[in-house]
């Protein structure tokens, strides 16, 4: 079975050893995705609400680029640094995933790498086609 690697602009996936996303068959996995812009700094510095709509954005292009849509989407997995985010996180994946409605999981934790982060989002796709 073939192997697709999708890669982002993230400077440390060579480094690290990770890409963006995997795509094996017709399963298309996410990797963490944190809100980061196209020119590298954070996208809305504490505000989860635009956080999430970035991470959100990458994982789609992610996906699109593995050859899959957001309608592909089976699961999302959500780390949010505080549970007052709760309610801005679920309004912005409610925005892209009212009608899909994948499997998905909020967990709250301490912290992510980078201390303006205060979400980061996995996801897992499975396509139609191989």
């Amino acid at each position: 079975m073939s192997r697709r690697l999708i890669s982002s602009a993230s400077p440390f996936e060579q480094s690290v050893g990770f890409s963006r996303a995997v795509r094996v068959g017709n399963l298309i996995e996410v990797a963490g995705t944190a809100p980061i812009g196209p020119d590298g700094a954070t996208v809305g510095p504490g505000d989860a609400y635009q956080q999430t709509r970035r991470c959100l954005e990458i994982i789609r292009d992610a996906i699109t680029q593995a050859g899959g849509r957001l309608e592909d989407v089976v699961r999302t997995r959500v780390f949010i640094t505080d549970v007052a985010f709760w309610e801005d996180v679920a309004r912005a994946h409610g925005e892209f995933f009212s009608e899909i409605r994948p499997a998905a999981t909020m967990v709250v934790i301490s912290q992510l790498l980078n201390a303006d982060w205060v979400v980061e989002i996995e996801a897992t796709a499975v396509c139609e086609r191989a």
